[in-house]
């Protein structure tokens, strides 16, 4: 099977839309980068959203590979312009206990982790390790299809999964949750 680098987007600007990196962001995602470049990766793909393309652009700076974006590793849900901030995090609250909820800006969570599982399986196939840039959200979502609920830590479900965290993957066996040593 392929190994699989999942990485968490770096630390993002707190605003709506689709928010870039700050300075420690880009900081953290040069970190990820110069940890990921001597394990061989073979491709790197990300998420649509910018916070994930501009993690993942570090990552093909140090190692030279395409840049690859995939819209099955998308956020479940995105905090858009003009909505009030209380609600999005109200819908998002809502959409993490109960899976089959569908958030006002995405997609409900077992459908995130439906379609990054996809992602997996058509990409196990490809010559690895491939790192996977995306969002703790659908991380989680992904971990949840894979391991069950009660196999996701409450911090991980209430806190998020931190900024350039990787989730080592052997195809769809879950290796290692979401590691921040390589920041240290």
């Amino acid at each position: 099977m392929t190994l699989f680098y999942v990485v968490q987007h770096a630390e993002k600007v707190q605003q709506p839309g689709d928010q870039q990196l700050t300075a420690l962001g880009r900081l953290q995602a040069t970190r990820t980068a110069q940890w990921l470049r001597p394990l061989g990766l073979r491709s790197v793909v990300s998420s649509p959203l910018r916070r994930a393309r501009e993690t993942a652009e570090a990552i093909v700076a140090e190692t030279g590979l395409e840049l690859q974006v995939d819209a099955r590793l998308r956020e479940r849900a995105n905090w858009e312009e003009g909505q009030p901030f209380e609600e999005f995090i109200a819908d998002w609250a809502k959409s993490v206990r109960d899976r089959d909820y569908v958030p006002r800006t995405g997609v409900s969570s077992r459908e995130a982790g439906a379609q990054f599982r996809a992602f997996l399986l058509d990409y196990a196939s490809k010559p690895g390790p491939i790192a996977v840039t995306t969002h703790g959200g659908v991380t989680v979502d992904l971990l949840r299809t894979l391991l069950g609920d009660q196999a996701v830590t409450s911090e991980l479900l209430d806190e998020g999964v931190p900024s350039c965290a990787i989730t080592t993957l052997d195809g769809l066996t879950v290796i290692d949750i979401a590691s921040t040593n390589h920041l240290e």
